[in-house]
């Protein structure tokens, strides 16, 4: 009898473990949607500058490589199916993916895994969070120009709508992630 009773506590346990994991992933792609929501439109490119991912960037610190790219597989799968989860003056749904933004949506999922790869692999430190987050961008903007250079078919073209605008902010976008990872394990991990 004493065997059973820890058996059911364990598949108690692995149940509420699961329904947190899922909770995180669900919280997670519905913080991402939060962030497409702020955007400001740049005159002369189709590509607007949100807040989308800094979301990612936060989802691969906060949740590591394997949570990260599931919940953003899921935000992906979510918009393709035509929830409003993408940036709200885009074509919506699977088109969102043949816009001039499809190439940086698609790296979604591939930016908050590495991020969260590199950030778990070493001391949590502001500066290991902010190399992640660097390279998280550089896979982003990889994606993002090609797309665009396959719609252009100019590769001067793809990096004037594509990364020019950006920059400065993906700089700050890197800091703010890098830091607010920092805060946070300061008030969780605290003894």
């Amino acid at each position: 009898m004493k065997d059973s009773g820890i058996t059911v506590a364990a598949h108690r346990h692995r149940a509420l473990d699961l329904a947190m994991q899922a909770a995180l992933i669900v919280g997670a792609t519905f913080f991402v949607a939060f962030c497409a929501r702020i955007y400001l439109r740049i005159p002369g490119t189709p590509v607007p500058l949100t807040v989308q991912n800094l979301g990612v960037l936060l989802v691969g610190l906060g949740l590591g490589s394997r949570r990260g790219f599931v919940a953003l597989v899921v935000y992906l799968s979510l918009g393709a199916l035509g929830l409003p989860v993408f940036y709200p003056l885009g074509p919506g749904g699977f088109l969102q993916f043949l816009s001039p933004t499809g190439g940086y949506l698609i790296a979604y999922p591939l930016v908050a895994g590495l991020v969260g790869y590199i950030f778990e692999r070493s001391q949590p430190t502001f500066w290991r969070a902010a190399l992640a987050a660097t390279a998280g961008e550089l896979v982003l903007f990889v994606c993002g120009i090609s797309w665009l250079y396959v719609l252009t078919h100019s590769l001067a073209k793809a990096f004037g709508l594509g990364l020019y605008w950006f920059i400065f902010a993906e700089v700050i976008k890197v800091l703010v992630a890098a830091g607010a990872v920092r805060s946070w394990q300061g008030l969780f991990l605290r003894d």
